[in-house]
Formats: C-alpha cells, structure tokens, sequence
C-alpha cells in the first residue's frame, strides 16, 4: 500500500503557539504515524511504524532527546 502523506490531516502541537517553526504530524490510513516541518509542507516527510512512534514518543516522554541529556553545550 502506497501512502500520500500529502492527503493526510495534518495537526501542530498546542506548544507551537501560532509559531512557525514548528512539527506537524499525521496519522496515516494503513496505522503509520508522519512528520513534517511546518515551513515546508511540500518538503520531505518522517514516517513511523507504531511501534517507531511509540518508542519515539516514549524517549521524548522519558527526557532522551532532551539537550542536556545529549551532552549539548559540554
């Protein structure tokens, strides 16, 4: 099954706050999770797996990616 991300209804965080710089994502029909940046929607697309999403959001939950974590600024 081929997916067109660009048929996908695409939502932004409630963090964004009207910003531009922002994430959008999309479920996708056959369960796929997409991610796009907000300043270029015809630009290139992420697509998760499920299970992909799951552990992404989970390492976000858990603080994985957060800057400090990743040794930003040592």
């Amino acid at each position: 099954m081929h997916i067109q991300p660009f048929e996908a209804a695409w939502r932004k965080s409630t963090f964004c706050n009207g910003a531009d710089a922002c994430i959008e994502v999309a479920p996708l029909a056959n369960g796929d999770v997409a991610l796009r940046d907000s300043k270029e929607q015809d630009g290139p697309v992420l697509v998760f797996t499920p299970a992909e999403w799951e552990a992404f959001t989970a390492g976000v939950r858990d603080g994985e990616f957060d800057m400090v974590t990743l040794g930003a600024g040592a």
